[in-house]
């Protein structure tokens, strides 16, 4: 189906391209409320399609066919352009959300379209029961920079599938299968994950995460999992024993509220895992791919705190579904042809296209701008806290994954950022999240954050 981006409609807009008495008499024949309706509009740049509009209807008539599983905003998006998004009325939004730190190269990038276009007249899919070029490219490329980066010093072989959700449960069972190995009575198989995590809605990844209002509907939860205190140092031993054949963990919480793992948790949380036996999983499918200015988040980390497994996907396709488990010599050497298997994972066209990014990501240019950027976010930020204290209580995250902690629901400024062509999105409980592409420009960043400030003015 072909979409074309209408003019807006006048009434939806508020914008009649009449003279001022023809205005004056429209607007004497309108409601009160529908007066301020327009003026309201007539205000904002980009103000919620209403609903009279295209829109509208065209969401009216999908609804009823799409099962009821996100709650959405009126904007109907239909086309993207590096850090910008076009809904159906034509509006320009400039996105700090990247698909949920998915587009780290921004939309619809040219060299990726270059690759679909080629790559689909080439070969598609083949199944695993075969070997094609990508599968094993890709993997070399992510072991290699890996390596490179400082991050993972083991990291050895990897296991492509179709998204975060499926590298965790790649990763659980990977860490069950250990633990099965170790002993093989079956008393090692407890996972550790931490609260306010999140690892995916599949019912292993689901089970790792302790947030009720995702669990308790699908409830009960796999058995075998045990939550911890994110940064509790004292409790690792408690938490961890020799039950345990796996610890599932974000180095940087993301859904939760960009959290931060410290350094000496981290390392006292490997240093635990060693000596239990316990396979450590750093889950970096938002916090990896360079969003925090190096290629893992844990790179800085000393070898002690190194993961056994990596699992990765949002940034790793731009887009594209594909995700990715990485594995040390610990893990593979007892991972056994049968254990585990995908229909679509490592396809030739995921895998190309997630070489590419790969390679685009891991450049060291790329990453000292997102360091740079992240510098420019943060000090507005502190700038926003110091003028509005009432309302911003800390700065969080690395990079540009970054959190404000605010004192009250954001949504009324999401949606006030929204209608001034700035998308913004929340985190945990009452944090503004910003994960914007990590191509973005130091002049988008400015412009967005005084759309930002308008925002939070215009909701005091």
């Amino acid at each position: 189906m072909a979409f074309r981006l209408p003019v807006r409609r006048a009434v939806a807009s508020g914008r009649r391209y009449l003279s001022s008495a023809q205005s004056a008499a429209a607007a004497s024949n309108l409601s009160h409320e529908a007066q301020q309706s327009i003026a309201r509009d007539a205000a904002l740049p980009n103000p919620d399609p209403t609903e009279d509009s295209a829109s509208a209807a065209m969401v009216k008539e999908h609804q009823k066919y799409m099962l009821a599983t996100y709650a959405r905003p009126p904007p109907v998006f239909v086309k993207g352009d590096g850090s910008y998004l076009y809904d159906l009325e034509n509006r320009k939004y400039l996105d700090f959300t990247s698909g949920i730190a998915v587009n780290g190269l921004g939309h619809c990038d040219p060299g990726m379209a270059n690759i679909i276009a080629d790559q689909a007249k080439t070969l598609w899919h083949a199944s695993n029961l075969y070997y094609n070029p990508w599968t094993g490219a890709l993997s070399q490329l992510l072991v290699e920079k890996t390596l490179e980066s400082g991050a993972m010093h083991d990291a050895s072989t990897v296991f492509v599938c179709n998204s975060g959700s499926e590298a965790n449960e790649a990763a659980i069972k990977f860490s069950r299968k250990t633990g099965k190995v170790l002993d093989p009575s079956g008393a090692k198989h407890e996972i550790v994950s931490f609260h306010q995590s999140f690892h995916g809605r599949t019912m292993g990844s689901l089970s790792a995460t302790p947030n009720p209002k995702y669990q308790e509907p699908f409830s009960p939860m796999l058995p075998g999992f045990k939550y911890g205190t994110y940064n509790d140092v004292a409790a690792i031993n408690e938490l961890v024993t020799e039950k345990t054949c796996g610890v599932i963990i974000e180095p940087i919480q993301g859904e939760g509220g960009v959290n931060v793992a410290t350094d000496d948790f981290l390392i006292a949380l490997a240093k635990r895992c060693r000596e239990v036996g316990a396979v450590l999983v750093y889950d970096e499918i938002q916090c990896g791919m360079s969003r925090t200015g190096s290629f893992w988040a844990h790179g800085h980390l000393p070898k002690e705190a190194h993961p056994d497994i990596i699992t990765t996907a949002k940034a790793l396709g731009n887009g594209f579904p594909i995700g990715a488990t990485i594995v040390n010599n610990n893990v593979s050497e007892k991972i056994k042809i049968g254990d585990h298997g995908t229909t679509f994972g490592g396809n030739p066209m995921a895998c190309r296209l997630a070489h590419y990014v790969v390679s685009r990501l891991a450049d060291p240019e790329l990453q000292k701008g997102v360091a740079d950027k992240s510098v420019a976010l943060k000090k507005r930020f502190d700038q926003l806290r110091e003028r509005f204290p009432d309302l911003i209580s800390e700065v969080r995250g690395k990079g540009l994954i970054l959190g404000l902690q605010l004192s009250q629901d954001p949504t009324p400024i999401i949606k006030a950022a929204r209608e001034r062509g700035l998308l913004i999105i929340s985190a945990g409980t009452n944090t503004l999240r910003f994960v914007p592409p990590l191509t973005i420009t130091a002049e988008e960043i400015e412009s967005g954050l005084n759309i930002l400030e308008q925002a939070i003015e215009s909701t005091r």
